[in-house]
């Protein structure tokens, strides 16, 4: 099967919708249009007709065009509007596409990934990563992201919405990255940058919603969107129909085919409605294994029903479908226990902290399988039988769990230092998959801010909307009022998100940078060796105090061990068999086995069981 490197020069991995080379100058256009029954192509200050190729097709092959080639569909009432599977643009979302040669002179053309295991994953989002806020400006700092020893990132998503600044989640021509972040080479060259210091790219897309703004499928193409259902952002799409699961699978085959991505993160997947017999998540996910089989390719969801079934192995312990899952269940019952806010998301996770933290770490969703009434039940023993701890991406803040909140505040503003290292050290060293939030690793403080770049009506509604939004993150801090909430419109929130890049070489940021690397080394060296194995992982929870923790994961002869006091004063632990690996505070071999943990104090060790003598 063809992939990125050997697919022919002038044809793209993708071929239902948008303009693909079919020759050297030579682009076939399509668009889907049932609504239609006349559309013509702009292109070169010419209006050519488009021939009707069935089930509301419309298409047409054109000779002499050049990547670069401006191009625009008009519609039967002469409205112009840009392809939906644009792959770039000459401005805005409501203006002409361009024509993009797919072929790209690839560097590192023998990559192959890296295993799921080894991943270490670091969020970033393009434009408030660096000053300039590029794909360019991003590849000056892999090295660096290297040497920490990240080995994944995860990439916001970058589809091209409206206006100049936004998070990326109101992408509408999915197939197009903003040109405020660069061109589709520039991404591809980031990628390709990243991929020559063993750093996997994914890519967060969103599949359930198109953005508020320069989304007119409605007009040409409504059966695109489900008849009286929606979801909390806009129409619902309808993944019953050909057409528009081709778009989305399609889709997916562009980003990790032509542009040689390690995987993709699929946004909200609940919200992904689809009465099909075949799911089109099984569908994504099967087709583009199919497709791209000879190398890793992770695909990773956000889901708020914990659904267990996405994330189900082979008997050989292969991904089937879907390679991991964001831990919300983590995130909450860490954050009640580092900040003490028991509002909104966090109220179900206040009570019984200490057990819910250890479910957490034994079999990775608390609440497992919530249902479409929102009913859910709490996990239990033997819990641990149903998905491999690789399954689940365990993170203390992303962009949702900083940004939302009233005022951007990061972890470190609002719990105390001694905790939230305590946290990352368990979060690393557990045999769940560690997730940081761009800045994380040298101790960042500047929020991270809710911006968008939306005017008129459509952005005072986006306005009134933060103060709903917050109040399930936090809510507002005592003494802070709604009218102090940044104007998500505003330039100055947008640049006041930016990392502050000068905090990396401070006392605290070298602190944290110490701290983070040498947490991913022990990673790499004592724990992922321990992932590779493929059999059931047994899990136990040794019953201690409350703020004691002591858990442990059986691989096989291999036991990892985990005793942690997380309150601020000495507290006794039960014993552990295995040689230590990480204690943090550093303290003798003697204090270690005495079983009194120090506040805020994590030790893991590794017992080779029977493994010792077997050579």
């Amino acid at each position: 099967m063809a992939t990125v490197l050997d697919i022919d020069r002038h044809r793209s991995i993708a071929g239902n919708w948008g303009a693909t080379f079919t020759a050297r100058d030579r682009v076939r256009f399509r668009l889907w249009a049932p609504a239609e029954t006349d559309i013509k192509l702009r292109l070169g200050g010419e209006d050519r007709p488009m021939r009707q190729s069935g089930g509301g097709w419309f298409e047409i092959e054109v000779p002499g065009v050049a990547s670069g080639d401006e191009y625009m569909f008009v519609l039967s009432d002469g409205l112009a509007v840009a392809d939906p599977a644009s792959r770039a643009q000459a401005a805005d979302v409501h203006g002409p596409s361009r024509i993009v040669d797919p072929i790209y002179p690839w560097q590192n053309k023998n990559w192959l990934g890296r295993p799921w295991e080894e991943a270490v994953l670091y969020e970033l989002h393009i434009g408030t990563f660096t000053p300039e806020g590029t794909f360019r400006a991003a590849m000056d700092r892999l090295p660096y992201l290297a040497e920490v020893g990240i080995t994944a990132l995860e990439v916001m998503p970058v589809a091209h919405f409206s206006g100049a600044r936004g998070w990326g989640y109101d992408g509408v021509l999915h197939y197009a990255p903003h040109p405020a972040y660069g061109t589709p080479d520039d991404m591809k060259a980031f990628i390709d940058a990243a991929h020559g210091h063993g750093i996997m790219v994914l890519l967060d897309v969103v599949y359930n919603h198109f953005g508020p703004d320069g989304n007119y499928l409605h007009r040409y193409a409504p059966r695109f969107f489900r008849k009286g259902k929606a979801t909390p952002w806009g129409a619902a799409i309808d993944f019953g129909r050909e057409e528009v699961r081709a778009f989305f699978i399609e889709n997916a085959l562009y980003w990790t085919g032509e542009f040689n991505l390690d995987g993709l993160r699929l946004d909200a997947v609940e919200q992904i409605h689809d009465r099909s017999a075949r799911h089109v998540l099984s569908d994504i996910a099967e087709t583009v294994r199919s497709r791209l089989p000879d190398r890793h390719v992770h695909l990773v969801v956000e889901d708020q029903r914990n659904m267990t079934s996405l994330l189900q192995r082979e008997a050989d312990g292969e991904t089937r479908r879907f390679t991991a899952e964001w831990n919300d269940d983590f995130h909450h019952v860490a954050h009640v226990i580092a900040t003490g806010e028991k509002k909104g998301h966090y109220a179900r996770f206040s009570a019984d902290t200490w057990d819910k933290l250890a479910l957490a770490l034994r079999y990775g969703f608390i609440f497992p399988d919530i249902d479409a009434s929102g009913n859910e039940r709490q996990a239990s023993e033997g819990e641990e039988n149903l998905l491999p701890p690789t399954a689940f991406i365990d993170f203390l803040q992303n962009h949702d769990q900083v940004g939302n909140r009233a005022f951007g505040e990061r972890l470190l503003s609002l719990a105390e230092s001694e905790m939230v290292e305590a946290l990352t050290a368990i979060q690393f060293l557990s045999p769940h998959i560690p997730f940081l939030f761009m800045g994380e690793e040298f101790g960042e403080t500047q929020p991270f801010f809710f911006f968008t770049d939306y005017q008129g009506e459509l952005g005072e509604a986006v306005r009134k909307g933060r103060i709903k939004e917050a109040q399930g993150f936090g809510g507002l801090a005592n003494g802070r009022s709604e009218s102090e909430l940044p104007d998500p419109n505003d330039p100055a929130t947008f640049e006041n998100s930016k990392l502050r890049w000068d905090k990396l070489n401070s006392s605290h940021g070298r602190k944290w940078l110490g701290l983070v690397g040498d947490l991913a080394k022990l990673r790499q060296r004592y724990i992922v060796p321990l992932l590779s194995w493929r059999g059931e992982v047994e899990t136990k929870t040794l019953e201690a105090a409350d703020g004691i923790l002591a858990i442990s994961w059986t691989f096989g002869d291999w036991t990892l061990e985990l005793r942690a006091n997380l309150g601020t004063e000495p507290r006794r632990a039960p014993p552990f068999e295995g040689a230590v690996i990480f204690h943090r505070p550093d303290v003798t071999e003697s204090e270690m086995r005495s079983g009194k943990l120090a506040g805020h104090s994590v030790l893991f060790a590794i017992d080779p069981g029977n493994a010792a003598g077997s050579g």
